[in-house]
């Protein structure tokens, strides 16, 4: 990820992927359903970009999930 996003940012992108991939679910697949264009999702996701998921942006891919927000953060600061 992006050395610019902060360690939070880092640990809930990488926990949206790994619930996201959990449960089969395609990049596109979770884009689409949240509303958004085709390659939202792996924009977040890549590497390069500083793209980062915002408070309603979590909420609507929790629903899409079918998990809570909460599961997207760690238990303790990071």
């Amino acid at each position: 990820m992006h050395e610019s996003l902060e360690e939070i940012e880092k640990y809930i992108i990488s926990k949206v992927r790994e619930i996201r991939e959990s449960k089969g679910i395609k990049q596109e697949a979770l884009s689409l359903a949240i509303g958004k264009n085709i390659s939202f999702i792996s924009q977040i996701e890549a590497p390069s970009k500083k793209s980062k998921y915002n408070v309603i942006h979590l909420n609507l891919i929790a629903k899409a999930l079918d998990c809570s927000p909460k599961d997207f953060w760690p238990e303790k600061p990071l």
